[in-house]
């Protein structure tokens, strides 16, 4: 793993021309002290890395050094092939190999494919971490040292130990057969199967996780897509699902799909609302997702949610009443 660090600090030196410490600490997600470290290393190895003091300081490289230490590893060429986007690859613990990957892409490239890549790498934004309200966009964390048990079980073939951590429920052990893995809007989930029975599990959920010698009981084809339709399937139309009946301005129907799991009828009523029947995974879901809506949506069935609106809206209403 230092030896792939190593490259990745030159190639950054090569990339950006001089950077500090600091800068170079962020990039390799290392401290400090390991990169002056690696930098001692690098000189007496012979690669010409120099010191240039001042506020504007930093380490370079001689001008015109080049290495062909391009070779990507298994997770940087893994992590090129989920990199549809970055947070895919952060869904699956492979940020880190993305970024070294396309270093290593990037320094490959002939002077001129490497400049004109540049300047419209400048002119483009992929999902950045906030949207133009400011709200910022939060990644699930799965830590590096789980994501890669599971990556290894994965591809092995192999049983897995995860100690999990379902919600409302204390963690705990189970050994599973794994099957793959799939990001959904920057979650990672794993698929696989316990006692023959299919199972999901949130990644960022598996707070520890242990690659067995014995080998997963599962087909040696699969087809995820498929597998994640049929599992999506079951998880919309079973367990303490609430359907309920809602009158709705047009204008928020995006936001009432957005937060259901399934829309199960729609029409538009003469006063042009839409009345629409949709599914919620359970009550809570239900209340909060109306509660979102204020007037521009009305609930019409059932009952008991109607009811709660209305005493949640009047205690609300009663709290502002008056001065302060």
């Amino acid at each position: 793993m230092r030896a792939d660090r190593l490259v990745s600090l030159v190639l950054l030196l090569r990339q950006y021309g001089r950077l500090s410490a600091t800068a170079l600490a962020r990039e390799l997600e290392v401290s400090t002290r390991t990169v002056l470290r690696d930098i001692e290393a690098l000189s007496a190895a012979g690669v010409p890395v120099y010191a240039e003091r001042g506020r504007h300081g930093g380490f370079a490289l001689l001008p015109g050094f080049r290495t062909e230490l391009t070779g990507l590893n298994h997770d940087e060429a893994l992590a090129l092939l989920v990199a549809g986007s970055r947070r895919g690859a952060q869904a699956f613990g492979l940020g880190s190999a993305l970024a070294s990957a396309m270093l290593k892409v990037v320094d490959a490239l002939p002077d001129s494919y490497r400049d004109t890549a540049a300047g419209a790498a400048e002119r483009l934004l992929i999902e950045p971490e906030i949207d133009l309200l400011s709200r910022r966009v939060t990644d699930e964390e799965v830590p590096g040292v789980v994501a890669a048990e599971v990556l290894r079980a994965v591809f092995a073939g192999h049983k897995l130990d995860i100690h999990y951590a379902a919600e409302g429920r204390a963690p705990e052990w189970r050994t599973v057969d794994p099957v793959g893995l799939v990001t959904v809007r920057d979650r990672g989930y794993l698929l696989a199967t316990r006692s023959g029975e299919d199972r999901t599990y949130r990644l960022s959920r598996i707070l520890a996780a242990r690659e067995l010698a014995e080998p997963a009981q599962r087909p040696d084809r699969v087809d995820l897509d498929r597998a994640w339709q049929e599992r999506s399937t079951r998880f919309r139309t079973g367990g303490d699902q609430v359907t309920v009946l809602v009158r709705v301005d047009p204008a928020r129907r995006e936001d009432l799909v957005g937060t259901a799991l399934a829309v199960i009828t729609e029409e538009t009523g003469a006063d042009g609302r839409l009345r629409m029947e949709v599914s919620f995974q359970d009550h809570r879901h239900a209340r909060w997702a109306l509660w979102q809506l204020a007037t521009y949506a009305e609930v019409l069935a059932p009952q008991w949610l109607r009811d709660y609106l209305h005493d949640r809206a009047v205690a609300v209403a009663g709290r502002y009443a008056g001065g302060q």
